[in-house]
């Protein structure tokens, strides 16, 4: 069973057809928009600050999603996911973002539409990640423009494929029981 805690009597939210793995810990001040996703061992905590997410976010097996106690909320636009391993905090990402595995974005970021961080980055405090572009590396560099083909075939592909792949445990979710 998920542990959806309730903090300071701030419970998390969820929009419609959300799936939230059994062992996912989501916390405090969360609200998710339609169609997200929570996959295993995934933590969200909205205890220290607020986290809004859009429709269509996916938080993949082991990310992380914080924010910075009276400082910075984490914001996340529609159709982001957000990959395995990730730790995302005190940030903000805007609609049509794939922030790869084993990434991290850092306090004070903000990352633009339709824009890939690649796996493995490590996106400094305070960057401004331009939209349409990718960055990669150790510190974050951008390191070309994004095509129309990448944002129809990563960014919404995968977006839309958590959305079916939830779909099929929805024997299993929980939110539903809410």
């Amino acid at each position: 069973m998920a542990y959806i805690l309730t903090i300071l009597d701030k419970t998390p939210q969820f929009g419609n057809d959300c799936f939230i793995a059994p062992n996912a810990t989501i916390v405090g001040d969360v609200t998710m928009g339609d169609e997200g996703s929570v996959w295993f061992n995934a933590v969200i905590r909205g205890d220290v600050n607020s986290i809004v997410m859009g429709n269509k976010v996916n938080v993949q097996d082991c990310a992380v999603i914080h924010c910075t106690y009276q400082k910075n909320p984490t914001i996340i636009g529609n159709n982001v996911s957000i990959g395995h391993n990730a730790l995302v905090h005190g940030c903000t990402i805007h609609d049509n973002v794939l922030i790869g595995m084993g990434s991290i974005v850092m306090d004070r970021c903000v990352v633009n539409s339709n824009s890939i961080v690649a796996a493995g980055a490590v996106v400094l405090e305070g960057t401004i990640i331009e939209a349409g572009s990718i960055y990669a590396g150790v510190p974050a560099k951008k390191v070309k423009d994004i095509s129309q083909e990448l944002i129809s075939g990563e960014i919404n592909r995968i977006a839309n494929n958590y959305v079916k792949y939830a779909s099929w445990f929805e024997d299993y979710n929980e939110v539903k029981n809410l």
